[in-house]
């Protein structure tokens, strides 16, 4: 049983990714799906519910098996034809000390078009305190697989080889044996056990006086005492314990989801905001016919582009330490970008000196150069603010070079002359 503290610790673990205010609407309707499924393991803690879930591949027994479990051979849909499951159902158990048992039936992970209820297998066992692997031979590829990828999710897991009663003893116990050998790093041999949850039934022939035989087909138990025994001292020993971690597991899960959209949705604002600087500084120095006043103007752009930045992850600065930051990323970018920076600063003094046609060239051309400036600014800019205001082990030296080797400079010069082009005026559109 798990202690008192440690399940209410989870529950208020759980509560707090409801109710964390720092969570955006926007995150919310995305992860409305995992929000509802993070209620429903409250109330579940709450009630002392455990749930347990089978996985396997297509026609291996998974849905016979449980009726078996249950002692209710309609519960849950069965038979020949090709996975008839196509959906997750549930049906509960039996009451458990301080709660009760709910098993999953789940779709074959091997199934045609199978994607989607591959998909819902794995999210119910995801939410479930054990697992019951059902196959009916020797593992595949696929299901050595699936068993690692369960493993990998942390729950406990009992394999069971169905339909043990096409085999010889004989048979049985070696098969068993190789069984154990594929799953050794994930589960112990005394959790994979053979069952017959619809057994074929037995051929029975009878001879009658006159020497004619009868054939009949005398239908026979299901055996899963051996399973059901199992699995009832390991619920009946940790079933709360599984019901904690496997909740806390979860709710792990939905943590890191809502942090990467998070993320997502400060970068794609992050994005936005240095397009926009782009945009301005590009504009801005094609248009300011003054040489060298046009780069001072370029430089309050970025150190209020950075200040933006810094708001966006929750990191602000003032415009003070923005134009320090400024200062360093040009530095190292100056060091790296040379040709490129001299580049900025002779189409300057070019586009004073220039008339006519040739003046609205040199325009774009600085300003696309500009446009380039301001975005590796802002990249550079993004990696530190990620990086929790860090240039990291390798100091900025090795932070800007990497956020370098990201950029494709020919598409982003490309793209800032084409918008360029139409921004700045007829006469330079023409040129």
């Amino acid at each position: 049983m798990a202690h008192p503290n440690a399940t209410d610790s989870v529950r208020d673990s759980l509560q707090g990714l409801i109710d964390d205010p720092k969570t955006p609407d926007s995150v919310r309707q995305t992860l409305r799906g995992e929000l509802d499924a993070v209620r429903a393991l409250i109330d579940k803690l709450d009630s002392g519910q455990i749930h347990v879930s089978v996985f396997g591949r297509v026609s291996v027994g998974k849905s016979s098996l449980l009726n078996a479990l249950l002692g209710d051979t309609g519960r849950f849909a069965a038979g020949p034809l090709h996975g008839v499951t196509q959906q997750a159902e549930t049906a509960r158990w039996q009451h458990a000390p301080g709660g009760g048992v709910s098993v999953f039936d789940t779709p074959g992970i091997d199934e045609i078009d199978g994607d989607t209820r591959a998909k819902v297998a794995r999210d119910v066992t995801a939410r479930s305190d054990l697992v019951l692997f059902v196959c009916d031979g020797d593992l595949t590829a696929l299901e050595r697989q699936a068993v690692a990828e369960l493993a990998a999710q942390q729950r406990p897991l009992l394999v069971v080889l169905n339909k043990a009663d096409r085999y010889t003893t004989a048979e049985r116990e070696s098969l068993l044996a190789r069984i154990r050998e594929h799953v050794a790093d994930w589960v112990p041999p005394q959790r994979v056990l053979a069952a017959q949850a619809n057994p074929t039934p037995q051929t029975v022939i009878q001879q009658a006086a006159d020497g004619s035989e009868t054939e009949t087909q005398r239908p026979r138990s299901p055996d899963v005492e051996q399973l059901r025994t199992t699995l009832w001292a390991i619920l009946e020993q940790e079933g709360q314990t599984l019901a904690a971690v496997g909740a806390g597991l979860f709710a792990g899960r939905v943590s890191d989801d809502i942090a990467q959209r998070m993320a997502e949705l400060k970068r794609d604002a992050a994005d936005r905001i240095v397009r926009g600087y782009c945009l301005a500084k590009g504009v801005a120095v094609a248009l300011n016919p003054v040489p060298v006043a046009d780069l001072a103007a370029a430089a309050a752009l970025d150190v209020s582009l950075l200040v933006h930045l810094s708001r966006v992850y929750g990191l602000p600065i003032t415009r003070h330490e923005a134009g320090k930051l400024v200062g360093v990323i040009f530095g190292q970018l100056a060091l790296l970008m040379g040709a490129v920076w001299a580049m900025h600063a002779v189409s300057s003094v070019l586009k004073g000196l220039s008339a006519g046609l040739s003046t609205a060239v040199t325009a774009i051309a600085q300003g696309s150069v500009a446009w380039y400036a301001t975005y590796v600014v802002g990249q550079v800019a993004k990696h530190y603010f990620v990086a929790g205001k860090s240039w990291g082990p390798g100091g900025p030296k090795r932070a800007v070079k990497a956020v370098l080797d990201t950029i494709d400079k020919d598409s982003v010069l490309r793209d800032a002359r084409q918008v360029l082009q139409s921004r700045v005026g007829k006469k330079a559109g023409k040129a």
